[in-house]
């Protein structure tokens, strides 16, 4: 089986500018780390490639700043890594970066699983898996708990639906998101890092994968647009009200009024 696994390095501090322009985050010389969640789907495709005998490519979009964390997911068993990176895909919304996943999928080649995280720690939106697997045109199943079985032409898996759990057959190719308590991520082997040779991870840029529109990259292909964002303001402002429920009750209605809230 081979398994492509798509991951994000994302910043290790939330102490992180916004461009008042762009309204994208301002990640140069930001500490960073590779994705909590992908750290599961890394797992989830390390015991398959160990079920089947198979090879685990990890694939990301990012600056060069991000092999180390190409590199992490090949200490953990991962067989290789792809990069995308170019100036033309900085800026990109979640349909940007599915679209470009989905060029560095092509270029990759044959494969039978997508496995991507739930979400991301620094955009929340869980929609790259989904959007990717559309692009694609193969199945999905997101929130995936358990991985029940795999055979030469399908997989079959179990995924939350927050209040029931769902069970589902599908063919390959397709892709499934991680849910975080599906496992527990191994660690990076030391005896793998010293072994490897240093040109274990691949970068392609825009020129690079067949057939881009580049009218659908970064900033530009973009259909949706962050119109404000920005840390919440820090209030150690706090008042005390003391008195029976009534007046307690009356002081808090003022102070909602007082405040526009009701």
């Amino acid at each position: 089986m081979n398994i492509i696994v798509c991951v994000k390095q994302v910043p290790g501090t939330n102490k992180v500018e916004v461009d008042p322009v762009t309204g994208v985050l301002k990640r140069d010389g930001v500490e960073s780390k590779l994705n909590p969640y992908d750290l599961f789907a890394i797992e989830a495709a390390i015991r398959l490639k160990e079920q089947t005998s198979g090879t685990v490519t990890a694939l990301s979009m990012g600056p060069n700043q991000a092999i180390p964390s190409l590199y992490e997911t090949i200490y953990m068993g991962a067989d290789r890594g792809v990069l995308l990176s170019d100036r033309k895909f900085a800026g990109a919304d979640v349909q940007a970066t599915s679209y470009a996943l989905a060029s560095g999928v092509r270029k990759i080649g044959t494969y039978d699983l997508i496995i991507c995280g739930k979400q991301t720690t620094d955009g929340d939106t869980a929609q790259v898996g989904p959007e990717l697997a559309e692009t694609l045109g193969i199945e999905h199943a997101t929130n995936v708990v358990s991985i029940d079985a795999v055979d030469s032409d399908s997989i079959t898996v179990t995924f939350s639906l927050d209040d029931c759990f769902q069970t589902q057959k599908m063919t390959l190719p397709c892709l499934i998101t991680i849910d975080k308590d599906a496992m527990t991520p191994r660690l990076p082997s030391f005896k793998v890092k010293k072994q490897c040779k240093g040109d274990e991870v691949t970068v392609y840029t825009v020129a690079d994968l067949d057939g881009i529109d580049e009218n659908r990259l970064g900033l530009k292909g973009s259909p949706t647009q962050v119109e404000r964002i920005f840390p919440p303001e820090k209030n150690n402002e706090k008042q005390i009200f003391r008195g029976d429920a009534g007046e307690l009750s009356d002081a808090l209605a003022d102070l909602l009024a007082e405040r526009k809230f009701i």
